[in-house]
């Protein structure tokens, strides 16, 4: 089997585990919530707003400030949201799943035994030197 086989085999395993299959449905949920896209264009409105004031000559300091806190407030109603929460969660879940695919990886192309390779913990992998990282920290 070649590599680019093996790969597309792969990508469909990914796209038959269970976390993939929940974050599909949590992404399915988010475009479907009314409540929640009224809030996303809301926040987008507000930060276009507070680029455009903060790009003037002299921009309005109070005016920014005010754009500023109204972005946080639906930020955080939108990040209450049941459905967003749920998107958060197999997000997080599917990033875990592909951040250790990708060490697996990454250790098989450094000459560690495929079969036996086992990555790191989070902590334990991160040097502290973000040039250097296989993308671990999420």
């Amino acid at each position: 089997m070649d590599v680019i086989k093996a790969t597309r085999e792969l990508g469909k395993a990914i796209q038959a585990d269970e976390r993939y299959l929940a974050f599909r449905d949590a992404q399915k949920a988010n475009e479907e919530d009314m409540e929640l896209n009224g809030l996303i264009g809301k926040l987008n409105l507000i930060q276009l707003s507070y680029q455009n004031e903060s790009q003037k000559e002299e921009p309005d300091q109070k005016k920014l400030e005010g754009y500023d806190n109204e972005f946080r407030e639906i930020y955080g109603q939108i990040m209450l949201n049941a459905n967003m929460k749920k998107y958060e969660e197999t997000k997080n879940a599917v990033d875990e799943m592909m951040n250790y695919v990708i060490q697996l990886l990454t250790l098989s192309v450094n000459g560690e035994d495929p079969e036996t390779c086992e990555p790191k913990a989070q902590e334990e992998a991160c040097t502290g030197n973000c040039a250097s990282c296989g993308g671990s920290c999420g």
